[in-house]
């Protein structure tokens, strides 16, 4: 990758690794880092509902002050998400990296990934946005609605930056765990680092075929590739080695053909992307 990262920041606690990470890719890439910071006008004004009874006048000096307090919480919000983006560029800079720009919108986030990504080559998000908690068991809300609509990789970052050194594959077969194999093959971003291609399942000739495949092309990229294979279900073998392994990244298929399917799709993507201490890379 040397072209644009996409990273978004919404001043939640997840916002500084966001910017870490972002400072890392483009280091090693040379990557221009757009900043975006967008303001849901959904969420800038609220619903009110003035059906109530209400005297004639009292209901249009009420309205009139609601006016008002939108507009300044419009303001507000407008100044708030410039401070982000300035303090967000100056971190991202402090770290060497000049090639850095900022945009506030006002949308939907998803229309705005929607609208902007085409010219993006990666997507940056916080597993974590500002209506969530840090200890709630539910990821951002807009989560898996970026990761759906993008069809770009989207990194996912955790709470805290820590050097990447070790990169875990989760490997099924499918054809977006074939990509992520190519991307991590090809990719700057994965130069020198140690690759480990895992997958969950029986171990039989079928499996190791696609495991011996996916190293050679990996050893083509220049990577020297471990392969392994893990008992049990997918998202707990997978969690527990990039715990006890020392992982650093995770890389993955956003779909797939095999149980690794519902990782993204179905109900246990909280189950492991929560869970799992480290960032991961979500490919389409």
């Amino acid at each position: 990758m040397s072209g644009i990262l996409m990273a978004l920041v919404d001043g939640s606690a997840y916002s500084e690794s966001v910017c870490h990470h972002a400072a890392w890719i483009a280091g090693r890439t040379g990557a221009q880092v757009k900043l975006y910071h967008v303001i849901d006008p959904r969420r800038a004004r609220g619903q009110r509902d003035l059906s109530g009874s209400i005297r004639l006048g009292a209901r249009s000096k009420l309205m009139e002050q609601l006016s008002a307090l939108d507009e300044q919480h419009a303001r507000l919000a407008q100044a708030q998400g410039r401070a982000i983006l300035e303090d967000a560029k100056a971190l991202i800079e402090a770290e060497g990296v000049a090639n850095v720009i900022t945009r506030l919108r006002h949308d939907d986030i998803v229309a705005t990934v929607e609208a902007k990504e085409g010219v993006a080559d990666m997507i940056l998000i916080g597993k974590r946005g500002e209506a969530a908690g840090l200890d709630s068991p539910h990821l951002g809300s807009n989560f898996e609605r970026i990761v759906r609509a993008s069809h770009k990789p989207v990194f996912v970052a955790n709470r805290a930056f820590r050097p990447i050194n070790r990169v875990l594959i989760a490997y099924d077969g499918g054809v977006s765990a074939m990509k992520a194999v190519d991307y991590v093959a090809r990719d700057p971003l994965f130069a020198g680092l140690e690759v480990i291609v895992a997958s969950a399942g029986s171990d039989n000739a079928e499996l190791r075929g696609a495991l011996d495949n996916a190293r050679a092309t990996l050893k083509a990229g220049g990577h020297e590739a471990e392969t392994r294979i893990l008992k049990g279900q997918p998202e707990k073998a997978l969690g527990d080695l990039a715990e006890s392994g020392g992982i650093d990244l995770m890389v993955m298929g956003a779909y797939g053909h095999s149980r690794i399917r519902t990782l993204v799709i179905g109900s246990t993507t909280t189950a492991m992307i929560r869970t799992c201490k480290c960032p991961v890379v979500l490919m389409r």
